[in-house]
């Protein structure tokens, strides 16, 4: 297939419950739970435990209609603002918000979370807590100045961006463009958590074929640099999971703060 025809993630309409089905559910068949979620919930339990990350904003950049990634963060935050490119990705998160039937099942997620914090009582808690931050769910165009117009958001102290500039970016300088708007909703020092796959270059979604964008540790590493963050932990996971759905080599995790 030629990648000129490829669909991108903030342009076409990906099916989000397809998206979580293949890649991030609790069924026998899904094969990507090493990479895409034990890996980067043992890394983010790290991460915030360490304590030094905290705050009263935390904004989530991230693919679909994705929760795993905020169990820990949830504990350190006053509100979770989650911003969305498609109205699919919104409803699909809300439903499972709401409580609504028929919504994703993360519970597999949420047990993750708490047995590797030695907090297995706390799973009912523990999604009570994630819900009840996660009461603001706002849609953005990424290639307005102020993504969330007419609203202004408030500068945030973290910002996570689980596996969205490696679909959104058609290349590095897109990559880094994207990276300074992100920067730009962040308050001076504050924590820009990036998980993402390196050396992608698509993903299935049912019969559809997505755009990625491949990149390396190097350059995703110089592309903060050049923003002015200093990275603080970096950990790289290469892939475990054996399919064609998607070509990534290997999941990266990155912790970094803006210098001012």
């Amino acid at each position: 297939m030629d990648p000129c025809t490829y669909k991108r993630y903030h342009l076409h309409d990906q099916d989000s419950r397809k998206f979580l089905d293949h890649y991030f559910s609790d069924k026998a068949e899904m094969i990507f739970g090493e990479d895409g979620l034990k890996f980067p919930i043992k890394n983010l339990t790290r991460t915030f435990a360490a304590g030094h990350i905290k705050g009263d904003i935390l904004l989530d950049l991230s693919n679909s209609s994705l929760v795993h990634h905020l169990y820990s963060a949830c504990e350190f935050f006053k509100d979770i603002i989650v911003l969305k490119v498609k109205d699919r990705c919104i409803l699909e998160l809300k439903r499972w918000v709401d409580k609504r039937t028929g919504a994703f099942h993360w519970g597999h997620a949420a047990k993750h979370h708490v047995d590797i914090e030695g907090k297995s009582h706390q799973l009912e808690d523990k999604d009570i807590k994630v819900r009840s931050s996660m009461q603001h769910v706002v849609k953005c165009d990424l290639e307005k100045e102020n993504m969330t117009e007419p609203i202004v958001l408030p500068p945030a102290d973290c910002i996570i961006s689980a596996w969205l500039l490696d679909i959104i970016s058609k290349d590095q300088d897109d990559y880094i463009r994207y990276l300074r708007k992100f920067s730009g909703l962040l308050k001076p020092r504050g924590h820009f958590i990036l998980i993402g796959n390196l050396g992608m270059t698509y993903y299935l979604v049912g019969k559809e074929t997505f755009h990625g964008f491949s990149c390396d540790e190097e350059f995703v590493r110089k592309a903060l640099e050049g923003e002015d963050f200093i990275i603080d932990d970096c950990k790289i996971h290469k892939r475990t999971a054996v399919s064609d759905l998607t070509d990534y080599k290997a999941v990266i995790f990155i912790v970094a703060h803006k210098k001012k």
